[in-house]
C-alpha cells in the first residue's frame, strides 16, 4: 500500500469541517484513503453509491443520516446523487459536529462545487492527486517509473511495462465510454478520444481553440472550448492559466493546456517504454507537464491560497509556471537535463516579475546553486523549497 500525503491533510480537513469533499479522478485511491479513514472511526458507515442496494438504503436520506449522526458518514461516488447535497444541509445544521460526512467524488470537480455550494461554511475541500514523487523511494530509476507510468496506483504497480500499459488503455476507454455518460456528458466517445489524443501531441502549447479545430476536421472554437472544459472539469486536463502583470507588455493571454496524468499521456501517444518515451519529440513537454503536476499538489498542500500560472510575452519570454501569493511571487523553469541551463528568456522573465524566488526543476540527484539566487531542484524538493518561501 501506497502512503498517501493527503491522508493528515484530510484528516486535519475532518477535524475542523462537519463535511469533506475528497475530489479526484476514478482509480486514484479515493476509496482506499477513506476505507482508512473509517477504520479510525468506530461504527463508520461508508456507501458505494454505484451500487442499488446502497443507494436504496438512501431513499430517505434525512431518516437515514439522522439515525447516524454519532458516526462519521462516507459517501463514495457522491456525483452519482448530488440531489444529497440538498439533504446533508439541515442535518449538519442539526448537529454541527466536525467529522460527521466524507464525501468521494469521481471527476466533475466543478459539477460537485456548486452542488456543494449550499453547504458553504460547513464543507472542506481535498483533491487526491495521482501518485506522487514524494511519495515514492528516493531514487531517479523510481521517479522514471513514475513519470512512465504515472501516477494511478494500479498502472504504477503493475508487473510490467505491458500490464501497465494495457491498464492505462482499458482506463481511457472505461473513462469514455462510461464514467463521462454518468457525468451526463453528451459527446460522442469516438469524437472526445480524438480530441484528447490530439491535445497529448500539442502538450503544453497554448490553447489555440479555431486551429484545433480545423485539426478536427473543421469543429468550431465553441466546441473545442467544450471539450477542453469536460475534461478539465473531469481531472483530466490541466489548464494554466497566464500571469497577466501590468508591464506595458504585449503578453500571451491564452492558457497552455496540460494532460495532468504522464502515464495517460503516454498511453495516449502509444509510448510503451522509457526508449519510446526519450525518444520521442515529446519527451521535454511530458517531463514538464509531471512537473507542473507536482508543482500543484506542493501548492495545495502548503500554500492551498495561492494561484498557479505561467508568463509568457509575445516576444518569446516565457517562465514555465509561476506561484501568486498575494503580492508575493515564486518563479519555476522546467528542463529535462541532467546539466540544466536557461536562457536570456529566462533571466528577462525574472526582472518582469520580480519573483521572491525562483529555481529550475530538473531530473537531478541534488539540489545546488546556478546562478544570482537560482537553484536547481529535485523534483522532490518542490515541497520543502515552496515551505521555505512561506
Amino acid at each position: 500500500m501506497i502512503n498517501r500525503r493527503a491522508q493528515t491533510r484530510l484528516e486535519e480537513c475532518l477535524a475542523r469541517s462537519p463535511a469533506v469533499l475528497l475530489l479526484g479522478p476514478r482509480q486514484v485511491g479515493k476509496s482506499t484513503l477513506a476505507r482508512t479513514m473509517a477504520a479510525s472511526h468506530p461504527g463508520a458507515v461508508m456507501l458505494d453509491l454505484e451500487r442499488a442496494s446502497d443507494r436504496a438504503q438512501l431513499a430517505e436520506p434525512e431518516l437515514f443520516l439522522a439515525r447516524h449522526r454519532d458516526h462519521l458518514v462516507v459517501l463514495d461516488e457522491v456525483q452519482l446523487m448530488p440531489e444529497l447535497f440538498s439533504a446533508l444541509r439541515p442535518e449538519i445544521d442539526a448537529v454541527r459536529r466536525p467529522g460527521r460526512f466524507l464525501l468521494l467524488g469521481s471527476a466533475s470537480g466543478e459539477l460537485l462545487r456548486q452542488r456543494s455550494e449550499s453547504l458553504a461554511g460547513r464543507i472542506s475541500y481535498l483533491e487526491l492527486p495521482p501518485v506522487l514523487a514524494l511519495e515514492q523511494p528516493d531514487d531517479l530509476a523510481t521517479l522514471q517509473q513514475l513519470w512512465l507510468r504515472g501516477g494511478f496506483p494500479l498502472s504504477l504497480l503493475a508487473g510490467d511495462e505491458a500490464d501497465s500499459f494495457a491498464w492505462r488503455r482499458d482506463f481511457i476507454e472505461s473513462f469514455l465510454l462510461r464514467d463521462l455518460a454518468q457525468m451526463g456528458v453528451k459527446v460522442a466517445a469516438e469524437s472526445l478520444h480524438r480530441f484528447w489524443r490530439m491535445q497529448a501531441h500539442l502538450q503544453g502549447q497554448q490553447l489555440n481553440a479555431s486551429a484545433l479545430g480545423m485539426s478536427l476536421g473543421g469543429l468550431a472554437h465553441t466546441t473545442v472550448a467544450r471539450y477542453v472544459d469536460t475534461l478539465v472539469d473531469a481531472l483530466m486536463l490541466r489548464r494554466l492559466e497566464p500571469v497577466l502583470p501590468n508591464l506595458g507588455k504585449r503578453l500571451v493571454k491564452s492558457p497552455k493546456v496540460y494532460v495532468r496524468d504522464s502515464g495517460l499521456l503516454h498511453a495516449l501517444l502509444g509510448l510503451h517504454d522509457l526508449d519510446a518515451l526519450q525518444g520521442h519529440p515529446i519527451v521535454g513537454a511530458s517531463w514538464e507537464g509531471f512537473v507542473v503536476e507536482q508543482v500543484a499538489a506542493a501548492v495545495a498542500e502548503v500554500m492551498p491560497d495561492a494561484q498557479l500560472g505561467y508568463y509568457r510575452t509575445a516576444a518569446g519570454t516565457e517562465l514555465d509556471v509561476v506561484i501568486e501569493r498575494g503580492s508575493r511571487r515564486l518563479g519555476l523553469e522546467v528542463k529535462f537535463s541532467a546539466a540544466p541551463q536557461v536562457g536570456k528568456g529566462f533571466w528577462q522573465a525574472l526582472a518582469d516579475l520580480q519573483p521572491a524566488r525562483s529555481a529550475v526543476v530538473a531530473p537531478v540527484a541534488r539540489r545546488y546553486p546556478l546562478k544570482d539566487g537560482v537553484e536547481v531542484l529535485p523534483v522532490r524538493e518542490i515541497t520543502s523549497w515552496l515551505a521555505e518561501g512561506l
